[in-house]
């Protein structure tokens, strides 16, 4: 999530901001690796579904091609996000391992939203 965040950024997380609303675009949430349950990411919601993404909302792939369809001109596939899924990235382009890997996931995976760093204290702060 650099530059937002940086690795060893200690975050405050609300575990129950999405019981009665799903998250918006833009929030920061941390949530399960769906590869490896075991571990959690923090990543900032692109888009929650329905919706359509292009090249331009959601940038480079992170690794390899995007999952899709057809190409657009931008050279990456136009990505459907079903209802009420969530497609999360990273703030750091193409090194992150996000939804462009992983793709959209379930509204379960979503563990909470991340509203403040409180450590380091020089980097103490709202999100």
């Amino acid at each position: 999530m650099l530059p937002t965040l940086r690795p060893g950024d200690r975050l405050l997380v609300d575990r129950h901001a999405y019981r009665r609303q799903p998250p918006a675009a833009r929030d920061i949430v941390v949530v399960v690796d769906p590869t490896e349950p075991s571990r959690w990411l923090v990543k900032r919601v692109v888009a929650v579904g329905p919706a359509t993404l292009g090249g331009a909302d959601f940038g480079p792939p992170a690794s390899g091609q995007a999952p899709g369809g057809p190409r657009s001109e931008s050279g990456v596939a136009p990505i459907d996000v079903p209802a009420g899924a969530v497609w999360v990235q990273g703030d750091a382009g193409g090194d992150s391992r996000d939804s462009r890997q992983f793709g959209p996931l379930l509204p379960e995976s979503v563990i909470g939203r991340a509203y403040r760093c409180y450590a380091p204290p020089d980097r103490r702060r709202p999100l």
